[in-house]
């Protein structure tokens, strides 16, 4: 028997990306990207402990423009994966699960980590500017 005729599996090109999968597959890769954040985030408390020359190193890094794209990026994934973690309780409780409620859910929490995220960063700039 040959498997040369045989059809594939459908695969991603064959489906077309939906809300749900996608923001299942964000919710796995912001769960990824909150262990190199959250290392980030030990780094510049560990040398906040062990002095102020290691400290302004740290400050340095995490004050550039890479290490400021890298903290948004964690804060938005911490966000998003927080504000996903909520839909999945609702879930187990078993709301939600209709497919409209699926989509609405899906779209408040997108909006619900972006606008977490930027008001967390416009909190920390009014602060930082002292105009808290």
């Amino acid at each position: 028997m040959s498997s040369d005729n045989r059809p594939l599996s459908p695969h991603l090109q064959v489906y077309r990306p939906q809300l749900t999968s996608v923001l299942s597959f964000l919710h796995r890769m912001t769960g990824v990207a909150l262990t190199p954040g959250t290392l980030l985030l030990v780094y510049w408390l560990a040398a906040a402990a062990a002095g102020p020359e290691a400290f302004a190193t740290a400050q340095a890094l995490i004050g550039s423009i890479i290490g400021r794209l890298l903290l948004l990026g964690w804060s938005f994934a911490l966000f998003y994966h927080l504000c996903n973690g909520i839909r999945h309780l609702f879930w187990d409780a078993g709301y939600g699960l209709e497919l409209p409620d699926l989509y609405r859910s899906g779209w408040l929490m997108v909006i619900a980590a972006c606008a977490l995220t930027l008001g967390s960063w416009a909190l920390a700039y009014a602060m930082r500017s002292g105009a808290w």
